[in-house]
């Protein structure tokens, strides 16, 4: 139970941090319904049984199985994750990254400095989500387009600060 209540906390203090981000990014409405299914049992149990406090849950429902069906659930219901983004390609017949409309992208900008504000905790600096997308940045399965926004904002975050790129995503209208 211990477990559970934990969990609960963590992902409601994130939600909550995202709902903040998508305010200042001019995407307030979008940002109350920002992953709710993560209450849903099948994402819920799963993270509770794994959290670890200081990483995904998933990582560890990964370590466990070699994949992660709460992961599998929560990208197919949430279009923040560039991972829902993907469609089978008529010409190359694979599966290939779609650009992601730019509503989404912001929100998945703001996803990303909320979990590192909740995972890096008083250690956070703004270069911690730059600095996590180009751990993974050359195993990525993101659209080119998508990929490069999103590091502009990253490392606008970290050269410029919060109040300057919220201001900047708010008035971006394309991409």
């Amino acid at each position: 139970m211990i477990k559970a209540w934990e969990h609960f906390k963590t992902i409601t203090r994130h939600r909550h941090a995202v709902i903040k981000h998508c305010k200042k990014a001019g995407i307030l409405f979008q940002g109350l319904f920002h992953d709710l299914s993560k209450y849903m049992p099948s994402e819920f149990i799963v993270g509770a049984q794994h959290y670890q406090g200081d990483r995904s849950p998933n990582e560890g429902e990964r370590e466990d199985y070699g994949f992660s069906y709460a992961w599998m659930h929560h990208k197919g219901r949430n279009k923040h994750h560039f991972e829902y983004w993907t469609d089978y390609d008529p010409k190359t017949r694979l599966m290939s990254p779609v650009k992601m409309p730019l509503r989404y992208v912001k929100e998945m900008f703001c996803d990303r400095v909320a979990a590192s504000k909740i995972y890096n905790g008083e250690k956070y600096t703004d270069g911690d989500g730059l600095a996590y997308f180009q751990k993974g940045k050359n195993t990525r399965c993101i659209h080119p387009e998508t990929s490069a926004l999103l590091e502009k904002l990253l490392t606008m975050l970290r050269d410029k600060g919060e109040d300057y790129t919220f201001a900047y995503i708010r008035k971006l209208k394309k991409y």
